[in-house]
């Protein structure tokens, strides 16, 4: 009976215990929530404050000195925690620094932990903690400074970078902990046992959360659970994933052996002490003294044998309960670990002259809590310098040859643009000189065979031109006729185009006038121009009216057509001895007609479409009469569609103007004239398409 209400009273309490330590979690994580909440808020508002403008040093000022009240503030209103005051006031220079201005970091570090060193030392807040508080909050704007400027390069970091930069910042702080009081480890291992978590936590979190907000309002969010193709993650972000797995492997591996090493060698030395401690206080017992101090925490009592009666040592006047009583006989010279008045203990027992039992124990907080502590300095100072090494390492692989590959590509970039005077100046070590060397002097033989073709193109271009120029009539004088004056030129976009013009007698009596644009320009145009003069050459010869000579043409030119080209042509076949000329146009732009007596005005003749742009094609004949003095003006569309430096055409007005400013000369001073005017009006821009003009007069008719 007394056994089952020593276990409901026992089980009671430790109910009771959990439900109080339950809340007060609750409470502090709903706490520390909303803390870490304001933060968050801070920084966002800030953030869309300042989203896309230049920070100016008024301002860099500004959100350092609210980042440093906020942290000032944290130090005033922390969250109490199991006797201890938890915040998350390195929040404000770590996020003033990495996601606003470095400088602004530096200014919220100062504030916050010059103020926090100042409130422990004067104020006696926090006293304890007051030189790791300060120096952790101070540095927090330093460590903002160097990964801002040196990792970052001015960008946000990620949520898990920014997560891993909270944390360990934190980390710093409670390693410091320690290290300012190597006097007084048990008080700085408790300090850090209960705050080092809820504040590591926090800490990342807000940092991580914070940073997710503000990529997605600057537009730098991508989603991390998206795989993304192995071409896409930098050598630089597979290095570092690799280097971060490996540090924590050999991070927790070390932890491990270490604390297992500890463990068994805190084990030995409490068996030790407990062995050496029976001895001395059997010694004392048996000698019939009543009060004896054992050494090294040790805890002793003499347990009636009978009835578990506690008449000397730490329970004197208790009695033992039946389960531990069977412990303690049980532990009769060997060592046991048990529960003894509700403490975890290793416990060694050895009767007594008097039949009575001495027990000799440590309880388990006695026994272990060095190699606790010593546990969390470890994994602090661990975590801290791998964390250090991780940083330089990375930094390093960036600067030596990430940065150099970089480089590198941006060259080749260069290159493949058709800059081929890039040189590639990488000479940080022999690989990347090896590696310059070889493209420039790729790229020098490259030069060399570019030339080269250049050169060899340049020559074919030269002779296709030739050969293009001679394909078209220079001649402009009849021998034995005075009836008619004709006049033409044509200057190509390119060293080769598409436009032409051609004049010749059908019979002694008719002249055909032909002119014509090819679509394209270069050397595929003049293939197609070439074919498509010869066509319409031959045809008027055999005899055909315009139309005729239109139809045939296109039948022939849309037959291997495989490139779609097409070509614009006017024709006209002039009776000399009437006056009258038939003409037909396939798309190409309207004539300009001078009579004897009056302006160059535009004849807007009736058009077919271009020739070759569809297999059927009707053609629309019309007649012109001229009479002596009359003159005509045909072109292509490089003449009103010449353009200046700010892309205006020089248009069928200036055209006309600039005929009728030279109406009373002759078509061989009026065409120089028309290149004159386009020269002038277009200025030093390029010109982009064929120009090409035909003109004649009628003198009279022939006899």
């Amino acid at each position: 009976m007394i056994l089952y209400v020593y276990i409901f009273e026992f089980t009671s309490r430790y109910l009771v215990e959990y439900n109080i330590i339950m809340q007060d979690i609750i409470l502090m994580i709903l706490k520390m929530s909303a803390v870490t909440a304001l933060y968050v808020l801070l920084i966002v508002i800030l953030k869309l404050w300042t989203n896309g403008k230049k920070l100016n040093p008024p301002m860099k000022l500004f959100i350092g000195i609210i980042f440093g009240l906020s942290s000032v503030l944290s130090t005033h209103y922390g969250i109490a925690f199991e006797g201890m005051i938890i915040n998350v006031r390195d929040l404000g220079p770590l996020s003033a620094g990495l996601f606003f201005s470095p400088a602004s970091g530096i200014i919220a570090g100062l504030i916050g932990g010059i103020e926090r060193y100042i409130a422990g030392a004067y104020f006696n807040v926090g006293s304890y903690t007051k030189v790791a508080c300060a120096v952790s909050t101070c540095l927090a704007g330093f460590v903002a400074l160097f990964m801002n400027l040196k990792i970052f390069k001015g960008k946000s970091p990620s949520p898990v970078y920014a997560l891993f930069m909270g944390a360990i910042m934190e980390v710093f702080h409670m390693y410091v902990v320690f290290a300012t009081h190597r006097d007084d480890m048990r008080m700085a291992f408790l300090v850090v046992k209960i705050c080092s978590f809820p504040m590591i936590l926090y800490t990342g979190l807000g940092l991580a959360i914070a940073a997710a907000i503000v990529q997605v309002i600057t537009g730098e969010w991508r989603n991390p659970f998206v795989k993304r193709a192995p071409e896409a993650i930098s050598v630089s972000q597979k290095f570092q994933r690799w280097l971060f797995a490996i540090t924590v492997l050999v991070m927790a591996s070390s932890f491990v052996t270490a604390y297992y090493i500890d463990t068994e060698t805190s084990y030995q030395m409490s068996v030790d002490t407990l062995e050496s401690s029976i001895t001395h206080i059997k010694e004392h017992v048996e000698l019939g003294e009543g009060d004896i101090t054992p050494e090294s925490k040790v805890s002793y009592d003499v347990i009636v044998t009978g009835d578990g009666y506690i008449k000397n040592g730490e329970h004197k006047g208790r009695h033992v309960d039946t389960e531990s009583l069977d412990h303690v006989k049980n532990s009769l010279n060997s060592f046991q670990d048990t529960t003894y008045f509700d403490e975890d203990v290793l416990i060694l027992s050895q009767m007594l002259a008097d039949s009575n039992i001495l027990t000799v124990y440590l309880t388990d907080e006695s026994i272990y809590w060095n190699r606790d502590a010593q546990a969390y300095e470890n994994c602090l100072s661990s975590i801290l310098l791998s964390a250090i090494l991780y940083v330089i390492i990375a930094f390093l692989v960036n600067y030596i040859v990430v940065d150099n590959i970089t480089k590198i590509n941006v060259s080749l970039e260069r290159i493949t643009g058709g800059n081929l005077n890039e040189i590639v100046k990488v000479r940080s070590s022999s690989e990347f000189a090896l590696l310059s060397d070889d493209i420039n002097e790729t790229v020098d033989a490259l030069k060399g065979y570019t030339e080269a073709e250049k050169k060899r193109m340049a020559q074919e271009l030269t002779m296709a031109a030739t050969i293009q120029d001679s394909s078209l009539p220079k001649v402009f004088t009849f021998q034995d006729r005075d009836d008619v004056e004709i006049f033409a030129t044509m200057k190509p976009a390119k060293e080769v185009g598409g436009d032409f013009y051609d004049f010749f007698f059908v019979d002694s009596n008719t002249l055909a006038l032909v002119i014509a644009d090819v679509s394209g320009k270069g050397i595929p145009a003049s293939l197609f121009m070439m074919r498509s003069k010869t066509a319409i050459r031959n045809l008027a010869i055999e005899g055909g009216s315009p139309g005729e000579i239109i139809e045939k043409t296109n039948k022939q030119l849309c037959d291997g057509n495989d490139a779609e080209m097409f070509v614009t042509a006017w024709i006209g076949l002039f009776n000399l001895s009437t006056g009258v000329m038939t003409c037909a146009n396939a798309g190409h732009e309207y004539p300009v007609i001078k009579r004897a007596d009056g302006d160059y005005e535009l004849f807007k003749d009736k058009h077919s479409i271009a020739l070759a742009a569809m297999e059927m094609l009707k053609a629309r004949e019309y007649e012109i009469t001229f009479n002596p003095g009359d003159k005509l003006f045909v072109y292509s569309d490089g003449i009103p569609e010449a353009i200046n430096d700010n892309v205006e055409q020089y248009g069928t007005d200036r055209m006309l103007k600039a005929l009728n400013e030279v109406k009373d000369k002759s078509v061989t001073e009026t065409l120089p004239h028309i290149t004159e005017s386009i020269n002038a009006f277009k200025g030093n821009a390029e010109q982009f398409d064929d120009m090409t003009m035909l003109a004649i007069e009628f003198i009279h008719y022939c006899t």
